[in-house]
């Protein structure tokens, strides 16, 4: 029952957060819009039945039933159509109707208070309000990376012993049981328990982890005299590692595998082996690190987004065919809510649960940041490139003393737009089925 209790608080306070995220995304366009003079007739957080709203002055602001997402209504958004123009018939396509109900929903909001239309507004101010929105989610990631990376650290190998091996078992051996046959390893041996911290080894003060292995990986059959810090006092152990063959490993993205030959075999060395293993603990960062690992963080979700079209056959591969999910592909909010409800509960001190938890709230964050500016509408980079297109036309116009071809008609993009909304309708009815049938795997 404890463990239910901690799931549900789990996903309830990433929940919160996410919520909050969209809400402060929307203030992002808000406040600018506002003070550039738009008038904005809405700011709602949550999509479907309004569950609350008030109007303050000219905009009505609430909450919807569905917090995930949001939206401010600004009027004017399409400039209308140019003057002698001809609007074509809806008969002549489903497509060209869409454009002609754009721009019409769009006049009906102007009234007669088109100087306060967005589309009238310079070209810098568009760009200002639609880039708000992205940048208020990446102060947020900022913020919380920044709390996660400064105020508590991240998990790094410590010289404290966090497992002992009971026996030693061959390189590439997958079996988690010890067989008769299979000698007892040095470091059980030699009374080694886990929660030893490492203080010295043959007189030499151990700092690191890293320091610590390469003694005893250089010492296969020689006695080594280990000091350890057991309960408050020294003890004084003697260990001798035993030569044994062991895979190479090398980093790989961040993450440590088996190093492998060219015919795909792992690549082994003889060493000297003890049998343990680290326990991590957190490592206060200085603020230095924050935004490098925001940037590594900005860059993975870019690249998940340019391989979308690989990671979505391996989504739907995981979802109907049983195949692994990968980690480090993409997840609904579902599988965020998963995540979180899995850290509340796994047997991890507080402050990792707390740090964790953070973490993720700050890279979903980096994710809406990406993800709006995708110069696609209805996402913010679509509208930001529709404002540039107009700028960059304007000024080709001016250089070649021609006509000002005035506002771009981005209604005209309601067919992508369209197209774009029922994608990413799809894609995310089926990252959430293969976040209930088949979830990301983060904790073994």
């Amino acid at each position: 029952m404890d463990n239910v209790l901690l799931y549900i608080i789990g996903v309830v306070i990433v929940a919160l957060g996410l919520a909050t995220s969209i809400a402060l995304h929307e203030i992002g366009h808000l406040v600018p819009a506002k003070l550039f003079g738009v008038k904005v007739t809405q700011y709602m957080v949550g999509f479907g039945p309004t569950v609350f709203s008030r109007r303050r002055g000219e905009t009505e602001y609430g909450l919807k039933l569905i917090p995930f997402g949001g939206y401010i209504s600004m009027i004017g958004m399409f400039p209308p159509q140019k003057e002698g123009g001809t609007a074509r018939r809806a008969t002549t396509g489903f497509f060209q109707t869409l454009v002609q109900d754009a721009r019409k929903a769009s006049l009906e909001t102007i009234g007669d208070e088109d100087a306060r239309s967005f589309y009238r507004l310079p070209i810098y101010k568009r760009v200002i309000i639609m880039l708000s929105g992205p940048f208020m989610n990446l102060l947020l990631g900022v913020l919380f990376f920044g709390i996660v990376l400064c105020g508590f650290g991240i998990a790094a190998p410590s010289t404290t012993i966090g497992s002992v091996s009971a026996c030693v078992q061959p390189a590439g051996s997958t079996s988690t049981t010890c067989e008769a046959s299979d000698p007892v390893s040095p470091g059980a041996s030699a009374g080694i328990q886990p929660g030893d911290r490492i203080v010295s080894i043959d007189g030499t003060a151990i700092s690191s982890w890293d320091q610590a292995t390469s003694i005893i990986r250089q010492s296969p059959g020689t006695a080594l005299s280990v000091v350890v810090e057991r309960a408050g006092a020294d003890q004084t152990l003697s260990v001798t590692p035993l030569l044994t063959e062991r895979a190479v490993t090398e980093t790989v993205n961040g993450r440590s595998v088996v190093k492998t030959d060219a015919n795909g075999a792992a690549v082994t060395e003889d060493v000297g082996f003890v049998g343990i293993g680290y326990a991590t603990e957190l490592q206060p960062q200085p603020v230095t690190a924050v935004l490098p690992f925001v940037g590594e963080n900005v860059a993975g979700v870019a690249n998940t987004i340019i391989n979308l079209p690989a990671r979505i056959v391996g989504v739907a591969n995981a979802a109907f065919g049983g195949g692994e999910r990968d980690v480090n592909g993409p997840i609904s909010v579902v599988g965020v809510g998963r995540v979180a409800g899995e850290i509340a509960t796994i047997d991890i001190p507080l402050a990792s649960k707390v740090a964790t938890l953070i973490g993720l709230l700050g890279s979903v964050n980096i994710g809406l940041f990406v993800i709006n500016l995708v110069p696609l509408m209805p996402l913010d980079g679509g509208h930001i490139i529709g404002a540039l297109w107009e700028g960059l036309r304007r000024q080709l116009a001016k250089l070649f003393r021609r006509p000002n071809p005035g506002p771009v008609d981005t209604a005209k993009l309601m067919p992508l737009t369209f197209v774009v909304v029922i994608f990413l309708g799809g894609l995310s009815a089926l990252l959430v089925y293969a976040d209930i049938v088949n979830p990301v795997n983060l904790f073994g």
